[in-house]
């Protein structure tokens, strides 16, 4: 209703900053009209309750940066909150193979809008950043990049977290892992019967999630990586298997009846064992009732041989372009139960403001690889003495060549495929452990801060604070109470059975583990505060 303002508002626009906006970008047209219908909304807001209480309004990301450069050019008494989860032309840049972190200070910026005809959207984000009362960006890596791309560096850092209630499992969190492996060894069966020539019981399960950004979110190096991983396994004759999915939404209109004909193959087949057990079953009972040790080369007629040689030479490979959704004919499964019966997560992104994917798998104990470049990775480094203890492979895509970034990935993936499944149970207990790193009930109060700074230089007379004072960290204990178990190492219903020959491998102690904890985690940083101990090359721990 209120497009038929688009004309005036963007005179509006232009009279008090001197942005133009072009008629063709739907997108900046639409936020356009956004920020000034929200602009309009706190005049009337602030009009209504005077001085009392005051309101303190919250921007995140260029799109509605327009509401914000509006309610500060009228002077609308309101304090204002500006962040960037990713910057517009870092994305962009990024996204054509260029080094970009090693050379931040190179960049003709204005020029690099130009070329990529996002000028006018870059001079929303830059003219936002800097009306703010308070600037603020997800990640110390995308402080770095702000600081240079949008000229002001950020006031607060205010990690993301995650409501780590909504995925908490406690000491089911294992039995969900074997539960929801069990569905995808399912899917498995039918998308490779005919073919299924290795043993699901010694197949890991890898995946990718996120954009379909093929460099920013690393599926060039991953690709290499397991074309390297191939030969090593191959090379070290090893019988693990690894099969990796892909979970990245792309344009598609539907799959096709070839799309579901593997699954339905797998369930012809089961059905026809099924039926061909229950007489097996039968035959063999009325023999055994008479006294009889049958002749198993007998005891199938040949109607049954023909039934079971139809549902063979039925199967074939195919290809399923759905996405994960519960009701899919596919594979029915939600993402969150899809990532719990994965092993590894592989996120080796270039461009990674924060990255939720590897989050996500932490939250629910499953490991995962993240970069040096991703926000995540960087928290992590920070707070983790040893991640690749903990389930967290950090590759450094920052200091090295593409190929030995490359190599590095391989050599996590091949040392996971190394583990006994004993280690990887114990290694899932350890990144569950880390959860309450990444809890909102924590890393909330940096955001708090942030407002609170916001408004203490929007309402001077009324707010005071030190500028750097830090939010409070209280909470923050490693080990958990004995009363909050970490892991199914004290129940032991909880823990899936081990094989016999494993029995003597790594010991789970609770206290050994508490200890280990103690020493290797630390809480989030102070705000100012300069982690230490910084490595040179991170993500260089043993496998």
């Amino acid at each position: 209703m209120s497009a038929w303002n688009l004309d005036r508002w963007k005179g509006d626009l232009w009279d008090t900053c001197g942005i133009g906006m072009p008629a063709h970008d739907r997108e900046a047209n639409d936020s356009l009209l956004f920020g000034s219908m929200v602009a309009w909304f706190f005049k009337e807001l602030t009009d209504e309750l005077g001085d009392s209480p005051n309101v303190l309004a919250h921007f995140h990301e260029w799109q509605v940066g327009a509401g914000l450069i509006l309610c500060r050019s009228r002077k609308i008494p309101l304090a204002t909150i500006f962040t960037t989860h990713a910057t517009l032309l870092g994305r962009y840049i990024c996204a054509g193979n260029v080094d970009f972190y090693n050379n931040l200070d190179k960049f003709n910026i204005d020029q690099e809008a130009g070329e990529r005809q996002i000028y006018h959207r870059y001079c929303l984000e830059r003219a936002a950043v800097h009306c703010a009362h308070v600037f603020t960006t997800v990640s110390q890596i995308t402080a770095v990049e702000a600081n240079h791309m949008l000229h002001r560096k950020p006031d607060v850092v205010t990690p993301n977290g995650l409501n780590i209630k909504k995925f908490s499992a406690m000491h089911e969190f294992q039995n969900l892992h074997s539960t929801n492996k069990g569905q995808i060894q399912e899917f498995i069966r039918g998308h490779f019967y005919g073919h299924l020539d290795f043993n699901l019981e010694k197949t890991l399960f890898f995946f990718i999630a996120g954009r379909y950004e093929f460099s920013n979110k690393g599926v060039d190096i991953f690709l290499e990586s397991l074309s390297r991983l191939n030969y090593l396994l191959r090379v070290h004759k090893n019988d693990v298997t690894v099969v990796v999915f892909f979970i990245m939404p792309a344009k598609t209109n539907n799959f096709n009846v070839e799309t579901l004909k593997g699954q339905a193959v797998r369930k012809q087949l089961w059905d026809t064992a099924h039926t061909v057990k229950d007489k097996f079953g039968k035959r063999l009972y009325e023999a055994l009732l008479k006294g009889d040790i049958p002749d198993m080369n007998t005891i199938l007629d040949r109607d049954d041989f023909t039934i079971m040689k139809r549902a063979i030479y039925a199967t074939q490979i195919v290809f399923h372009p759905e996405f994960l959704s519960s009701t899919s004919p596919l594979l029915p499964m939600d993402y969150e139960e899809f990532v719990r019966g994965c092993h590894l997560g592989v996120f080796p992104s270039y461009y990674e403001p924060w990255g939720y994917t590897p989050g996500e798998c932490t939250v629910m104990g499953i490991p995962s690889v993240t970069t040096n470049l991703s926000g995540f990775g960087c928290f992590m480094e920070e707070h983790v003495s040893d991640p690749t203890a903990y389930g967290i492979y950090i590759v450094d895509r920052r200091f090295r060549s593409a190929d030995d970034s490359c190599n590095q990935l391989t050599q996590f993936m091949f040392g996971f495929c190394q583990q006994s499944r004993r280690q990887r149970i114990i290694q899932r207990n350890r990144t569950e452990r880390l959860s309450d790193l990444l809890d909102w009930r924590y890393l909330g109060r940096f955001y708090m801060h942030a407002r609170s700074l916001a408004l203490s230089r929007a309402f001077p007379d009324k707010f005071k604070m030190e500028p750097l004072a830090p939010p409070q960290t209280e909470g923050f204990r490693y080990p958990r109470p004995g009363s909050v178990p970490p892991s199914p190492s004290v129940s032991v219903h909880s823990t899936p059975h081990h094989s016999d020959e494993e029995d003597d491998e790594e010991p789970y102690d609770e206290d050994m583990e508490a200890e280990r904890d103690r020493q290797n985690i630390k809480a989030p940083f102070t705000l100012g505060a300069t982690p230490e101990g910084k490595k040179t090359h991170p993500g260089e721990s043993a496998n």
